[in-house]
């Protein structure tokens, strides 16, 4: 038995291509043009999440064609599919964001089915915004097979009357408008150069934070996730991705031999460490939750407490991705932590080799600001932090990066829904020093945890982003900034203290210390408790109605079924 051979015959495809019962399977492939060659060798599923949605996605394309290159250059067979993908920056704001959370899911469910259904042997999967790109890594464990992350890379910056601006800008300008502060006429300007070119948003929102932990984590290549999307580089990035799979085949390296915990820590470093988005708290539990491994919201910011705060990116601080990469990109953030003992060098990557490895010929570049070094960082504790009290026992998370108050005391302002909020603030209706509570907005409540990014950007461009605190059981996108607190738990869907708040409770927030609580005794929450009756859902079929009966809290990542620990039998053992 040849090398060749040998290798196929622990591969899944052998029971769609090998022995004379596959004749008939082997015919389809026939059809497709594959040659026999092609058809006895490993298949490799191009997973994409191309879509004409929004920029984020539409480059997807032309990237997996590239990665087919390299898998053929390799002697494997390319076997593209795409999956779905919802993008934030258009379903923001109105009943579009229900969908945004879940489709992570329906990500991560379609990618393995299709590569179930069909025996691929390894996975290079492509993803361009907020959620597909922890979907895809989700995928990857769950089923783990050989799998490589390609990122679809960030849009570049636009620019408005000399200034770079993104996507963050046109939010935040709809409350300078509603305020008088920008005409019609100029928002119109700026919303036809904000966003340039292809790629997902230019500053260290969701996309690009799990771009960053891509790498970090070990599924993705280095310098692979900095590159911007309309790069020509991109594809080489593709190409080599294409050619290392196969390798991966080869040696039998899998997702769950490079993300474990000491990864995972690593993932949450980097998200301190560049300032990165809120919502990393809720894709790294839902990670390791794909490989049986318990790393909840209150381990994550256990990392974030301790990591420093080095990258001064937007929204806190004053660069975008393509800044950080054009002076070294995720490897020099990565480097710097190493070197100062933030990262687990040892951890395993797709390149067969570990972080340290990885990093050893990365020099500092001593000629930028983008990154600052570890030892002499923009705060000593990280750009994201947990808190906890009685308002969240199970936890809540802020985005603290360029903020430069951390505590904030003020009366309960209480909303049910964000509509309502949005409302309030677009009237000006609320009062500097309210503490704004949007609940029913948790991933059972929603149901499907939406984004406040539209009242969040509206009360900045009003000039109160530091005036007013907010919070939420929902999410924050990673655009957001001021005090805006989410992920509060439990949710007030399954009664928790956010649903028993009233309006006028003093609510007390410490970001330095970690705390939130509202102060009201356990006497009177436990009678408030009493009194709630939970509140009949608007959706009582489809697939929201689905994914509101098996979702989970957010301290856990939200997930939708029981995780790598209850498996019995591994996909890539089939």
């Amino acid at each position: 038995m040849d090398a060749k051979t040998d290798l196929k015959s622990r591969l899944p495809s052998r029971h769609v291509t090998e022995g004379p019962a596959r004749a008939p399977h082997r015919s389809y492939y026939y059809a497709m043009g594959l040659t026999k060659q092609q058809i006895h060798q490993p298949f490799v599923g191009v997973a994409s999440c191309w879509n004409e949605a929004a920029p984020c996605n539409i480059s997807l394309m032309r990237q997996a064609q590239a990665v087919k290159k390299g898998v053929a250059s390799a002697n494997g067979t390319p076997r593209e599919f795409c999956t779905i993908s919802v993008t934030d920056g258009i379903a923001m704001g109105h009943a579009g964001m229900y969908a945004s959370l879940p489709s992570r899911e329906v990500i991560a469910d379609s990618v393995e089915l299709t590569m179930r259904g069909h025996s691929y042997d390894a996975i290079v999967g492509l993803a361009g915004c907020d959620k597909s790109l922890p979907g895809m890594m989700m995928a990857m464990v769950r089923l783990n097979v050989p799998s490589i992350f390609i990122y679809g890379g960030s849009i570049l910056p636009g620019t408005y009357k000399g200034k770079q601006i993104t996507v963050q800008d046109m939010f935040e300008a709809v409350g300078r408008n509603s305020v008088g502060d920008l005409s019609d006429e100029d928002l119109d300007e700026m919303e036809q150069v904000a966003c340039p070119s292809a790629g997902a948003c230019g500053a260290q929102f969701t996309a690009n934070t799990m771009a960053t932990v891509s790498e970090a984590i070990g599924l993705a290549l280095p310098y692979s996730a900095g590159a911007p999307a309309p790069y020509d580089m991109r594809d080489k990035f593709c190409t080599l991705a294409g050619e290392m799979i196969m390798e991966l085949i080869a040696k039998n390296i899998r997702p769950r031999d490079i993300v474990t915990r000491k990864a995972l820590e690593n993932a949450a470093a980097v998200v301190a460490a560049s300032g990165g988005s809120t919502n990393a708290a809720l894709h790294l539990p839902a990670i390791a939750h794909e490989c049986g491994i318990e790393f909840t919201l209150f381990d994550v910011a256990e990392i974030f407490k301790k990591t420093p705060y080095v990258a001064d990116l937007k929204p806190g601080g004053r660069y975008v991705a393509k800044d950080m990469f054009e002076v070294g990109g995720i490897p020099l953030l990565m480097k710097t932590l190493l070197d100062h003992g933030y990262l687990h060098g040892d951890c395993m990557t797709v390149t067969g080799r570990t972080i340290a490895e990885n990093l050893k010929s990365v020099k500092w570049n001593p000629d930028q600001d983008v990154v600052r070094s570890a030892g002499s960082p923009l705060t000593i504790t990280g750009g994201v932090v947990g808190l906890k009290g009685n308002l969240a026992p199970d936890g809540a998370i802020v985005k603290v990066a360029g903020m430069a108050n951390q505590k904030f005391t003020g009366p309960a302002r209480c909303f049910d829904g964000e509509e309502a909020c949005f409302e309030a603030v677009r009237k000006k209706a609320y009062k500097e020093g309210e503490v704004l509570v949007i609940r029913y907005e948790g991933p059972k409540g929603g149901p499907g945890m939406r984004e406040m990014l539209s009242t969040t950007a509206a009360l900045y461009g009003q000039g109160m982003g530091d005036k007013v605190a907010l919070i939420t059981d929902g999410r924050f996108s990673g655009a957001t900034r001021g005090f805006c607190i989410g992920h509060v738990g439990p949710e007030a869907a399954v009664g928790g203290p956010i649903g028993l708040v009233h309006d006028g409770d003093i609510i007390v927030i410490d970001a330095v210390n970690g705390t939130i609580d509202v102060q009201v005794s356990d006497e009177e929450l436990a009678k408030r408790k009493t009194q709630w009756k939970a509140r009949e859902s608007e959706v009582t079929s489809g697939y929201l109605w689905k994914y509101a009966q098996q979702v989970g809290p957010a301290v856990d990542g939200a997930v939708t079924h029981p995780g790598g620990a209850a498996e019995k039998h591994c996909y890539a053992d089939t």
